[in-house]
């Protein structure tokens, strides 16, 4: 059956605001009733998390399920992917054209990869990494590179969710005003 996970990830959080933003995005959630201040037992690979508040459902699109589980922030440079299953492909930042990496039957496009293997390890150890596109020829930043269903972003600050209901627009949108109107993004998984 596994876990699954949703992460809100900031994408313009800097390494000097991250826990600033953090702090802030805990304090709203707390005062929304959606997490517990608390902290106990109740994330995956943590050993402490915020677990779901009394007004949980203001967070998601329909209340199929209570959460089980709880809140985990991540701040410092991560690269946040959603675990199980890869990205079929990915979208250049400066032509728009889709780059696939795998095949209709889930093989590995020879080399397709590798630029992207080497430039999240490169992102991961310096905050700088880019990746030259195979149709226009143009380097863009790993970063503003979109990935198929999400599966891939890279930041400061991520609201780590697991085993919660599907979030709703709306709540994702005002927890985005909470940061400052930053970009963000969800990737989803399951481990």
């Amino acid at each position: 059956m596994g876990s699954h996970f949703q992460t809100l990830v900031d994408l313009d959080a800097t390494p000097v605001d991250a826990k600033v933003l953090a702090a802030r995005g805990l304090e709203w959630l707390v005062e929304e009733e959606i997490v517990r201040a608390e902290r106990t037992d109740c994330v995956l690979g943590a050993p402490w998390g915020y677990p779901p508040g009394p007004r949980w459902a203001r967070a998601v699109g329909r209340e199929d399920w209570e959460p089980s589980d709880g809140l985990k922030i991540e701040t410092g440079r991560t690269v946040f992917h959603g675990g199980q299953g890869d990205a079929g492909y990915a979208v250049c930042p400066c032509c728009a054209a889709q780059v696939d990496l795998y095949t209709d039957e889930w093989d590995e496009i020879e080399g397709a990869w590798e630029p992207f293997d080497q430039a999240i390890g490169t992102w991961h150890d310096t905050d700088r990494a880019a990746v030259a596109c195979p149709h226009c020829g143009r380097a863009g930043e790993l970063g503003v590179w979109l990935w198929d269903n999400d599966h891939y972003a890279f930041g400061y600050l991520g609201f780590e969710f697991w085993n919660w209901p599907e979030f709703s627009p709306g709540f994702l949108e005002r927890f985005a005003g909470v940061l400052g109107g930053h970009r963000t993004v969800l990737v989803g998984g399951k481990l």
